[in-house]
């Protein structure tokens, strides 16, 4: 009975985890909701005066970007801003040929009257957040906007976003990111239907009551003098993003978070690409929870709200941790449930999984309806996408769950970038992208085993216990079977 024992106690505390992050998501949709009623009183520039345009740098941290190189600096030259007023950077940190021809590109933007400079390093220590705060030292903009290689601003990008810099108070204004290629796939949309989840609920439902939110690494604006304030930029995890932004806020400056103002990019097109961008994700998660946890907790500048969502914010990524655990001790759970019949009572401790995903479809109905529409066709859409989405996001788990250990734990690794592929239509295609893995992760193959693990599950729910069967958990199992089998066989058959 003590390993049963051990078995419940450690399923009911990842169940409870689980169901306090589901709350804490409802409390976003409140805030969300409540959001909508508010009108924006901020005061702002007023561009039309040149006496209140301020000096603008964009920063375009960029490394081996072959595909998606000409039609950045193409797209960034399009930027509706007054010239004497705005530095490009194009902070290279390549190391194969497309140093030489972003060189040439930048040299015939420059010949236009553009101020663009191509800058490059020959040590790479601090990957993005090295060339970041090396770029900053000669930086001559009072704000600092900062896009990924993948990311394409509307031209009038500055003019709906340095404007709400009046307030001297707000560090750094973030904008909503876009998908160009949403429907490319369903590992597009599944993805886009994470991202929007974030950029939305979260992101609008935590800034509207003053709670931490994060730079998203791309598509948002510095003032400079916040990124120094806060100790600039920190190699030391692998979101430092969320590292500074976490640092900024703790020193009292605001972050402004701009829903309407969308900035399209391109999301991963193969599954190894977005593998390796949620490990990085998840595990930087990991680690700024283990860098700021005291930080936050000691802090005397915030709220006892502000501090548990901000706590559960860094602790985003762990719920992977938790949805593994749950997973993978569910079968012997429902083996459990049916041998020891005075536990019976007990088990409705499952209800609070059931509970949770309730919470959960509720939440991210209102941010899908938002995107696309309501009514009843949008509805059924969205309860097809929902439960592809969380099966898949739950195939997902184990790996990501390596990289939140990983965090937790101070293993370091190297800053791994997301391969970029220039697709947004069908008709494009990724095959042959030099910058593509060639090895299948060896964590791919534990991935099938759980597939047939979870399919001996669905099998269980007909021959446990003596009264016929238990399909309490068999929808659950189903999902599990689905998502790990997506990921295994997309895995092996993209060599991702």
């Amino acid at each position: 009975m003590l390993i049963e024992s051990i078995i419940i106690v450690i399923y009911t505390i990842a169940i409870i985890l689980i169901f306090m992050y589901a709350l804490a998501q409802l409390n976003l949709l409140y805030n969300y909701l409540s959001s909508k009623k508010k009108k924006d009183t901020c005061e702002k520039f007023d561009l039309s005066n040149p006496d209140e345009i301020p000096f603008v740098t964009i920063q375009l941290p960029v490394f081996n970007e072959m595909y998606v190189m000409d039609r950045l600096l193409d797209n960034i030259a399009l930027i509706d801003y007054p010239k004497d007023k705005l530095e490009i950077q194009v902070l290279d940190d390549s190391t194969d040929e497309t140093v030489a021809s972003t060189r040439d590109h930048v040299e015939k933007l420059a010949a236009t009257g553009l101020d663009i400079t191509h800058i490059t390093r020959t040590d790479r220590s601090g990957f993005k957040a090295g060339a970041l705060k090396e770029g900053l030292e000669i930086a001559k903009g009072e704000f600092i906007a900062i896009f990924d290689a993948d990311f394409l601003p509307q031209p009038n990008w500055l003019k709906r976003t340095v404007p709400y810099f009046k307030n001297e108070k707000v560090g750094v204004v973030q904008t909503r990111w876009g998908h160009i290629n949403r429907n490319y796939s369903l590992l597009t949309r599944i993805q886009a239907f994470a991202l929007d989840a974030h950029f939305t609920l979260e992101q609008v439902g935590r800034n509207s009551k003053g709670h931490f939110i994060n730079f998203n690494g791309t598509a948002g604006i510095w003032r400079k003098a916040c990124i120094i304030d806060a100790g600039n930029w920190e190699g030391d995890t692998l979101t430092e993003d969320l590292d500074l932004s976490y640092r900024a806020q703790l020193k009292n400056w605001e972050f402004k978070y701009l829903e309407d103002v969308e900035t399209p990019a391109e999301l991963p097109v193969v599954i190894s690409a977005a593998r390796s961008q949620q490990f990085r994700w998840n595990k930087g998660g990991a680690e700024n929870f283990r860098k700021m946890l005291w930080r936050v907790v000691k802090s005397k500048n915030i709220s006892a709200k502000t501090k548990i969502h901000g706590l559960l914010h860094l602790l985003n990524s762990t719920m992977f941790l938790s949805i593994f655990t749950v997973a993978i001790l569910s079968i012997p759970m429902l083996y459990i449930k049916n041998e020891y019949a005075h536990l019976r009572n007990y088990f409705y401790v499952m209800s609070f999984f059931v509970t949770s995903t309730i919470i959960f479809f509720v939440c991210y109905w209102f941010m899908y309806k938002n995107i696309y529409g309501s009514g009843f066709k949008k509805f059924f859409s969205y309860i097809g996408m929902f439960f592809t989405f969380f099966s898949i996001a739950m195939g997902f788990s184990l790996h990501n769950s390596i990289a939140v250990i990983e965090g937790h734990i101070g293993k370091r690794s190297e800053f791994v970038r997301t391969p970029k592929f220039n697709i947004s239509t069908l008709k494009d295609s990724w095959k042959g992208n030099k910058y593509l893995r060639k090895k299948v992760s060896p964590h791919v193959i534990i991935e099938g085993i759980l597939m047939l693990y979870f399919g001996f599950g669905l099998y269980s729910a007909f021959v446990v216990g003596d009264q016929g069967g238990d399909f309490g958990l068999f929808p659950f199992h189903l999902m599990l079977f689905i998502g790990f089998g997506y990921v295994f066989f997309k895995s092996l058959g993209s060599k991702a």
